[in-house]
């Protein structure tokens, strides 16, 4: 790793592993690109959804996202905003580190990113959206047989998550959120396709008188596989919590 990168692993960010900058894969290691294989893709699920019982295989898919996306926004936001690099997350580019039960723990890089040639919201996080997620999110969809909309929502509550929390890094610098929140604010791309990142999470009603409570716009579907019930955050969960709340005022 280069110093720069693994300097980013503090305050807010000191759970996360440093990405490798390496050309050589451990046997831990997922060419990003087999992915997008369907029979690579389902036999990994078959390998994670151990631990669920083999349950729905669109909530499985779903909760396998959730720890892709993480350690993805995490890793990119961080580079992007705080040092102004965009790392090589492109699905032929990218490694991906892997636990013995399938999930995603940490990157593989090829270089340590090169500085962002345009610091407009979109263009700065292309690489992330075009050369990653949405060819990825294509291929869980088909896979799995959930909406793009599961995977899409996934990954936007970790994007929003991880532009909020870079705020309290001791590198940011006053605003370093916005080019994220300018983009999560905007309906369309400046191509004028839907913005699959709009607003992923709104804040409502407070659980303290200076905390809102954050809730997701579109539910994870983890409820699908018995036994999990509903996120923290979860839209459906926030509804019947309120509406208990009000039936039993």
């Amino acid at each position: 790793m280069t110093p720069a990168l693994s300097s980013l692993c503090v305050g807010p960010l000191e759970g996360l592993t440093p990405p490798r900058i390496s050309m050589a894969l451990g046997a831990d290691t997922l060419p990003a690109r087999e992915l997008l294989d369907p029979a690579r893709l389902a036999a990994l699920f078959d390998r994670f959804g151990i631990q669920y019982g083999h349950g729905d295989r669109r909530a499985v898919g779903s909760l396998w996202s959730k720890w892709y996306f993480s350690v993805l926004s995490a890793h990119s936001l961080a580079a992007n905003l705080l040092l102004e690099r965009d790392l090589p997350l492109g699905l032929d580019d990218l490694h991906l580190q892997q636990s013995p039960d399938g999930r995603i723990s940490g990157l593989t890089l090829r270089h340590a990113g090169c500085p962002l040639s345009d610091l407009a919201p979109y263009p700065r996080f292309a690489t992330l959206l075009d050369g990653n997620l949405t060819p990825l999110i294509e291929a869980l969809a088909a896979t799995t047989g959930a909406s793009p909309k599961v995977f899409w929502s996934n990954a936007g509550n970790y994007f929003e998550y991880f532009a909020g929390t870079l705020a309290g890094h001791p590198m940011a610098l006053p605003g370093v959120a916005e080019p994220a929140q300018v983009l999560m604010k905007s309906r369309t791309l400046p191509d004028g396709r839907r913005n699959p990142l709009y607003r992923p999470v709104r804040y409502v009603e407070p659980v303290a008188p200076d905390r809102p409570r954050r809730v997701r716009r579109l539910c994870c579907i983890r409820y699908l596989i018995e036994g999990l019930g509903y996120c923290t955050n979860c839209p459906m969960g926030c509804r019947r919590t309120t509406r208990i709340a009000r039936e039993d005022g």
